[in-house]
């Protein structure tokens, strides 16, 4: 069963890709979809066998791989109980995500490639969840790096899709040193890349030592953190975040498929499989823990200034991976695994429910054109409503919460069970975040789907409306990015919050729908909408007990460190800590209704009053400017510098070009000589015998 479900996705990735335009589109489609579905169809089974505790963690062999002196290991497919959580959210929502995509890409002359990608992507996500062994995990680790440049640069027509598939990979190549550094560092330590046998020596290498970089440190410290710095690559943490946002510049579906269940969360699972190697080391597990909490804020920040629907969702992504690291580095893998099976179907059901609403807008992103559309696409409506519910985490204790409501609530207490400072960071970064996520989230909501239509301002819509009334506008070319060319452009950078106000309830220059009738989306796009409310809605009420509550950890059956006595504390914690994550998700809500809802003018009050602070936020923390001051402008400096000086102006020159310099000129001198006048041959061959005979005279 498992080998079905890995190899399927390869399989239907192959017969998509090699077949491409030999085979109708909706084949390819059909054969993809069809195995994820299958997959899907086998997982579901294996993760409620674990969950009844009636499965064993056991390895399927495939084939003996490699053996290269005292180097040898197979490729084999592990199952326990933290592969089967991973097997349910990826093959889950891939296969969502392939169903939407026939109604979303239905237009896009390269379906097949598409398709194909999306099921190279799984297979690679779904190798790295099921490798035994360190190289095998890295094999779907780059795997899933190459698949999604594919994916973001679909339209390589469109250059900012191709800048951004670069950046993903420049950015995760920064993050993947780490991570071999850290499996080679792995394999000097324990003699092995058995994942079962480094975490079963793990504990013995406690308190020993290694040379690193000319100094001593300590063993398990090194190790760690080098393969940290792998997930914070991956799973986009603070410092390696830069490629994220970006990454929407590729389809809404690859947006859906990269942020909510797959490559951002390796980073994350990694964490967690590799967690008896980290709990051996303190100061490891303290910089896990900070660089979670920093991420879960900045990221927050610079989502409650963003205008693009699908960037907003993006820099969710990036604060709630946040959550899932600090909760790994205070000890409780369980709840950042729980996080992370609730994400998986809230963050989905956000892009494709965005995907929905820019798909009944003529791909218009920004926000500052939309309003009023609650009536116009209620079911999208609803199941962004059941979305914003759950990443906010509204729940009453003991009664019903959504999704995130049992996740994020038990990370946070977590943070602040764990008593450490460290611990006590994160629990306020992720108060604060919360405050924040309930704030921009419920603005996406108003922004959207509230006040007065302002879609006659978009160039988008216009372009619709022109060519409804058959105006051909030879200005706009709709195919130069395969078909859904404008997604991903945003509208004119304005900063000015103000113009929020003039958009929130539209200005007299904005105001109206210009004639523009937005519509629903096809059934094949509803259909995983429904289906990932459902996950939105009751995933962390139905699962909450065996992630988190267990005192014993009975479901994890030690695929993951569970700590007994977090658990115990998290219980114990003052009731204000319990009810600290409702209050503020409560108190972003008045906020963003008071701001886009009750009294419009806010917001640019706001930015006047405080300008600075909200350019600094809007502008990412100027990380990427930072990063082209330090890194890129001096790279490509360098980069000149060895091409016209290093190449062309001493290889080229002394080289190739010299060589043929030296030759040219000979010919031109030996051409000279040889005039054809017998009396210049007579001469030239006197004053040879002359030199002769001096040189054997001199002698």
């Amino acid at each position: 069963m498992i080998q079905i479900i890995v190899f399927a996705p390869l399989i239907a990735a192959v017969v998509a890709g090699l077949g491409n335009r030999a085979i109708p589109a909706v084949a390819a489609k059909a054969v993809t979809t069809g195995a994820l579905f299958l997959s899907c169809a086998l997982s579901w089974p294996i993760f409620f066998s674990f969950l009844s505790g009636n499965a064993e963690a056991h390895v399927a062999p495939v084939l003996h791989w490699l053996t290269s002196g005292d180097l040898s290991f197979d490729w084999a497919l592990r199952v326990d109980t933290l592969t089967a959580v991973m097997l349910v959210v990826i093959t889950s929502v891939s296969a969502l995500v392939h169903l939407y995509s026939w109604g979303y890409m239905d237009e896009d002359p390269d379906q097949a490639r598409f398709f194909a990608y999306l099921s190279l992507f799984t297979f690679a996500m779904l190798m790295l969840v099921t490798a035994d062994n360190l190289v095998q995990m890295f094999f779907g680790w780059e795997g899933v790096g190459l698949a999604s440049y594919l994916l973001i640069g679909f339209w390589f027509r469109k250059p900012s899709a191709c800048a951004a598939a670069i950046k993903a990979f420049v950015v995760n190549r920064v993050g993947d040193l780490g991570f071999m550094l850290g499996i080679f560092g792995t394999y000097l330590v324990f003699g092995t890349v058995s994942i079962p046998e480094i975490l079963h020596a793990a504990p013995t290498m406690a308190g020993s030592t290694i040379g690193f970089l000319g100094h001593r440190f300590d063993t398990m410290t090194v190790l760690c953190i080098l393969l940290f710095i792998g997930a914070m690559g991956k799973s986009a943490q603070l410092g390696l975040h830069t490629w994220l946002p970006d990454a929407m510049e590729g389809p809404t579906p690859v947006s859906a498929l990269i942020h909510a269940a797959t490559m951002v969360t390796a980073g994350v699972f990694m964490v967690c499989r590799l967690s008896p190697m980290f709990v051996t080391s303190e100061t490891a597990m303290t910089v896990v823990t900070y660089v979670g909490a920093a991420t879960c804020f900045f990221a927050a920040t610079v989502g409650t200034t963003q205008w693009d629907i699908k960037r907003v969702i993006a820099y969710s992504t990036c604060s709630q991976l946040g959550y899932m690291f600090f909760a790994a580095g205070v000890g409780a893998f369980g709840s950042a695994m729980f996080h992370l099976f609730t994400h998986a179907f809230f963050k989905a059901l956000l892009f494709l429910g965005a995907g929905s609403v820019i798909h009944a807008m003529h791909h218009e992103q920004d926000m500052r054109y939309y309003g009023a559309l609650r009536k116009k696409i209620p079911f999208t409506f609803w199941a962004m409503m059941a979305g914003t519910l759950a990443i906010t985490g509204v729940g009453i204790a003991d009664v019903f919460g959504f999704a995130g409501f049992y996740s994020k609530d038990s990370i946070l207490e977590a943070a602040f069970a764990s008593g450490s400072p460290a611990g006590g960071l994160a629990f306020v970064s992720g108060i604060l975040a919360a405050l924040m996520t309930s704030f921009y989230s419920w603005r996406l909501v108003f922004l959207t789907f509230y006040g007065k239509p302002r879609w006659a301002a978009s160039e988008h819509i216009q372009h619709a409306m022109h060519d409804a009334h058959g105006h051909d506008d030879h200005g706009h070319d709709d195919q130069a990015t395969d078909g859904h060319g404008a997604e991903g452009a945003n509208a004119p950078a304005q900063e000015d919050a103000g113009h929020d106000v003039a958009h929130s309830h539209g200005a007299d220059a904005h105001e109206g729908t210009g004639g523009y009738h937005p519509h629903e989306s096809p059934l094949s796009m509803l259909v995983p909408l429904g289906l990932l409310s459902l996950g939105a809605i009751f995933a962390g009420f139905v699962f909450a007990h065996a992630f988190v509550s267990e005192g014993t950890g009975e479901f994890w059956k030690g695929s993951l460190v569970f700590n007994e006595h977090l658990i115990h504390a998290m219980h114990a914690v003052p009731l204000w800590v319990k009810w600290a994550p409702f209050t503020v998700m409560a108190i972003g809500f008045v906020i963003a209704w008071y701001a886009y809802i009750r009294n419009t003018r806010f917001p640019a009050q706001f930015v006047g009053q405080f300008g600075v602070l909200h350019r600094f936020v809007y502008n990412k923390w100027y990380f990427d400017e930072l990063y082209n001051a330090v890194f890129v402008r001096p790279a490509f400096w360098l980069g000149r510098q060895f091409w016209k000086l290093g190449d062309v102006g001493i290889i080229d020159r002394f080289g190739p070009n010299g060589a043929a310099w030296i030759t040219v000129q000979g010919s031109r001198l030996a051409g000279r000589v040889q005039s054809g006048y017998l009396t210049n041959y007579a001469l030239i061959m006197l004053l040879g015998l002359v030199a002769a005979a001096t040189w054997v005279w001199a002698r």
